[in-house]
């Protein structure tokens, strides 16, 4: 009997050191020496060094004088990040959805942007189709009391093309921007 459990016990050991310890630290180095600013959260800073959020986690953003992000089936909170699970034939839904084009309608401006209206997979998505930012153009500036023109500059210069899909604007990134105005 001890012949089979000194061997089962040895590997248990061994396996626990490559799989608990060696390959997380690997991982880790690898990941902090080839992609820091990933691996240590993406966190984004304000000018007095105070972190003010994460470039991969939408935050929400409330009030008339800020770029709102998509909405959130978990209320930005990233331990319950999910979408809502509910389907396109779910009542619940379609009200959600309903009241949110209500509120957010810009007479003269056409339908709400489908993106203002939606969760992302993860209800985290820190991220906007331009068009969906353009539709919050006249309403931040109003508020702001800035020529539309100005912030519609502002959107430009936050336009970024990724490696694969369309042109996006990160909320957080566009809204830091706003703030330095």
């Amino acid at each position: 009997m001890s012949n089979m459990i000194r061997p089962a016990l040895s590997l248990l050991v061994l396996m626990t050191l490559i799989t608990g310890v060696a390959y997380p630290l690997v991982v880790t180095g690898v990941a902090q020496v080839a992609f820091p600013d990933q691996a240590n959260g993406s966190l984004v800073r304000d000018a007095s060094g105070k972190v003010s959020g994460s470039s991969l986690i939408a935050q929400d953003f409330t009030g008339d004088g800020w770029f709102h992000p998509r909405p959130s089936a978990g209320a930005f909170a990233t331990v319950s990040s999910s979408a809502s699970n509910l389907s396109p034939s779910n009542p619940a839904l379609a009200t959600r959805v309903f009241d949110d084009a209500r509120k957010l309608l810009v007479p003269d401006q056409g339908p709400v942007p489908l993106a203002l209206l939606t969760t992302s997979g993860s209800g985290l998505d820190p991220h906007l189709p331009p068009q969906a930012v353009a539709y919050q153009l006249a309403r931040v500036a109003a508020a702001r009391n800035l020529p539309v023109a100005t912030l519609e500059r502002l959107m430009d210069d936050h336009i970024e093309s990724p490696l694969v899909g369309p042109p996006v604007v990160n909320v957080l990134a566009l809204n830091m921007a706003l703030e330095k105005l």
